[in-house]
């Protein structure tokens, strides 16, 4: 099985005798509700996914981050509302280009979902396809799965210094977040001493869809990626790195999640922070 479906493979899925459970994760920096968006258009059967409530913590401090990782009880009890059951296939999508539904598919898919797919083209590549939407609210029968996520491949805070010295860690935020010159969201500007810029746009093409694993490679590889090395992403809050930790899984490297990422370790004043274009 693989880690990407294509508008075409989920409509077969779909429209067959047994369909997979598929999952809206509309969220948008600038709007994080995306439940409007969904009741107006979705695909058939997808149920929605409140990524603040449901794929982070509610009511942390600061100093945890803007996402901090939600709780198994958490996952779990939202997974069971989507109506998810163990063996189930998902696929997640929204219609950003892949980089809130990656939050999903690393969540359940580390979690204990075995068969997790992401659609490749998000939203936009369903219905350039010619492919149905439909309106209004799905509410499926509560399922029954069970998850897990005390094995996930993440770094704590503490952590993160010490990797540096040992793998690649990568800043997927915007050039100007990375470099400092603009931060709308956290305390403080900059990046992480050590991180190499990597933004995520680059991972997909115009039209959302993700490069082929060559094309990735070469441009992990190029960014100063060593293959023979572990290597780390983190975003401003842990959702578009997930984007990032699925392209480099494509581009075949070992590969981990920061999920605190700047917003938490910025909102700790010990923590260093370096400005300007170099690591």
């Amino acid at each position: 099985m693989g880690t990407l479906i294509t508008p075409d493979e989920l409509r077969e899925l779909v429209d067959s005798g047994a369909p997979p459970k598929v999952l809206d994760v509309r969220w948008r920096l600038d709007r994080p509700d995306g439940h409007e968006d969904y009741v107006s258009a979705h695909i058939p059967g997808a149920v929605y996914v409140d990524l603040d409530r449901e794929l982070a913590e509610p009511g942390q401090t600061a100093t945890a981050g803007r996402h901090p990782l939600p709780s198994t009880e958490t996952l779990q009890q939202a997974a069971r509302r989507w109506g998810l059951h163990p063996g189930d296939t998902v696929v997640v999508y929204d219609d950003i280009k892949s980089t809130s539904a990656t939050r999903a598919w690393w969540l359940l898919r580390h979690g204990g979902v075995e068969d997790v797919r992401v659609l490749d083209g998000s939203l936009r590549g369903w219905t350039d396809a010619g492919h149905p939407t439909e309106s209004g609210e799905v509410t499926p029968t509560p399922g029954t799965v069970t998850l897990d996520l005390s094995g996930l491949p993440a770094l704590g805070i503490e952590e993160v210094e010490a990797f540096t010295q040992y793998g690649t860690l990568l800043d997927v935020r915007a050039h100007n977040r990375y470099t400092g010159e603009h931060e709308p969201y956290d305390p403080r500007a900059g990046h992480i001493p050590n991180a190499i810029n990597a933004p995520t746009p680059q991972n997909v093409d115009e039209q959302g869809r993700f490069l082929d694993p060559q094309l990735l490679r070469e441009r992990f590889l190029a960014l100063g990626v060593d293959p023979e090395k572990p290597v780390a992403s983190y975003c401003g809050s842990g959702i578009h790195s997930t984007h990032n930790t699925l392209a480099l899984e494509l581009a075949g490297f070992e590969t981990v999640l920061y999920p605190g990422s700047f917003s938490e370790w910025s909102n700790n004043p010990q923590r260093p922070v370096a400005t300007g274009e170099q690591p």
